[in-house]
This record gives structure tokens, C-alpha cells and sequence, in this order.
């Protein structure tokens, strides 16, 4: 049922044509990562988008949100990771946001794509967590130091990495606590999200 604030990574492979009706969230931050593929976002806040690959989208739910989301491609899946995160508070006004992020900012180093106040273009969610994204190559190394008191969660995204010493494949996932660094080094070309969480 979640760690600390993260609550939930839904990993969903949409097929053409396919996807999610209309339907309602309140009180949780959703984060979209954009693995493979496009996706038509529509919501009652009068957004229409299409996400590609790289691209972040973040929606507050807040005190309702209703929002769709479709695969427009007839030939084409689409691939993408949906977050939950529940929020530092309740009661707040629904809102959208979406950047791209290009494979270039990520390779070799953590990327901040969604931070608790926004920094480094990132996009917003309303509490103390910071996402980063990485593309490695074999033997690419990136390092980062957690706080006390903080823990991490790791998700990978494709590939093989190993992180510290424990070696991790497509789809493996790793609660951290305890631990004052963290050392993701890639076997072959992998990407991963690393989260920050308070």
C-alpha cells in the first residue's frame, strides 16, 4: 500500500486505440513518465495534450479532478509509468503541469524532473519529494546522498543497473532506508527514477 509518500507506480502498456475513460481522483498528486509512445490527456479542468516520450506530466487532483487518458495511435503502444503521490495537504485547487525532459539532460547524471518547490524546471508536486531521472550506459556511474531520516525508492525503468551492490533488472523496484548514499551504475543502457521521499 505505498511507501512513505509514494503510494503507488502503476506500469501500464496501453495498445492502440486503447486506454482510460473519464474517471475521478481527489487528494493525491498523480506524476506521468512517458516511457514509449503517445498519450491524449483530456480533464475537466479544460486540458488537452498529447505526452510523448520524455515528457512529465504532474496533476494535483486536489478537491476532485475527472480526466481521461488514450492511446491516439492506431498502430503505435504507448508505455508509461503513472505515480501516485499523496500530497502535503488537502483541500487544494486541482491544476496541470507538463514538461519534456530529452534522454540528453539524463544521460549520465540525475535529472531533476519533479521537486516539492520546482527547481531546475522541474515540475511541482505538492510535498517534500524529489524525482530524478537517469539514462546509463555500462559502467556510467551517477551518485546521490540522502538526508537522515530520508529514505529513496528506486524503479527501473529498462535495462540492468546495479545499485550500491544489489543488481537490478526491467521493472525491479527497491525501498531504501538507512542508507546515507546511493550508487546506480549501469550494466547496459538502462533508465531509472529515483525518489526522494521525506
Amino acid at each position: 500500500m505505498g511507501f512513505r509518500s509514494l503510494r503507488v507506480i502503476n506500469d501500464d502498456r496501453i495498445a492502440p486505440g486503447g486506454g482510460f475513460g473519464t474517471h475521478g481522483h481527489r487528494e493525491m498528486e498523480i506524476v506521468t513518465y512517458v516511457i514509449d509512445g503517445p498519450l491524449e490527456h483530456r480533464d475537466s479542468l479544460g486540458t488537452g495534450t498529447e505526452i510523448q516520450r520524455g515528457d512529465v506530466q504532474r496533476m494535483s487532483a486536489g478537491m476532485g479532478i475527472r480526466h481521461s487518458e488514450m492511446n491516439p495511435s492506431p498502430t503505435e503502444p504507448a508505455h508509461l509509468l503513472q505515480i501516485w503521490l499523496l500530497p502535503g495537504r488537502t483541500g487544494l485547487r486541482p491544476s496541470y503541469e507538463q514538461r519534456n525532459f530529452p534522454d540528453a539532460e539524463k544521460r549520465g547524471r540525475l535529472r531533476l524532473v519533479a521537486s516539492g518547490d520546482g527547481r531546475d524546471d522541474s515540475v511541482t508536486v505538492h510535498h517534500d519529494v524529489d524525482l530524478f531521472a537517469t539514462v546509463l550506459t555500462g559502467r556510467e556511474q551517477v551518485t546521490h546522498s540522502l538526508r537522515v531520516g530520508q529514505g529513496a525508492w528506486v524503479q527501473v525503468l529498462h535495462g540492468d543497473v546495479k545499485l550500491n551492490e544489489h543488481q537490478m533488472a526491467t521493472g525491479d523496484g527497491a525501498a531504501v532506508t538507512a542508507e546515507p548514499r546511493l550508487v546506480l551504475t549501469g550494466i547496459e543502457l538502462a533508465e531509472v527514477l529515483l525518489f526522494d521521499l521525506a
